[in-house]
């Protein structure tokens, strides 16, 4: 693996083709830089909650509903599912628009109501 490109905005280093940052040696896929900054940043927002949630759940039940949506911002972001530079430009943004709706939509695991 080469050195790779400089950090995007003092965001960690990426690879050459942009397509995955690297951390602590390790390469994981980048967000999808097609997105619109609004939607990539309410998917941050849910993703991160998500995994807030998952440090104080210990319910196996509401563990599985929180990694569920760990699992669509992921892919909402582009960063699971199907790699986003393989879609088309109107699949990539599909695909996050779908996955914030499917958040949105859904109650919060383990709330009443």
């Amino acid at each position: 693996m080469s050195p790779g490109a400089p950090p995007a905005e003092g965001g960690p280093e990426r690879t050459e083709d942009g397509r995955y940052i690297l951390v602590r040696g390790r390469r994981w896929r980048a967000t999808d830089p097609l997105l619109e900054e609004s939607v990539a940043t309410a998917l941050r927002s849910e993703l991160g909650r998500a995994r807030s949630a998952l440090r104080t759940t210990r319910d196996p039940e509401v563990v599985a509903a929180w990694r569920a949506r760990v699992q669509l911002a992921k892919e909402g972001l582009g960063e699971r599912g199907e790699a986003w530079w393989t879609l088309s430009e109107a699949d990539r943004l599909g695909r996050a628009e779908q996955r914030l709706q499917e958040l949105t939509a859904r109650k919060a695991p383990g709330t009443a109501g």
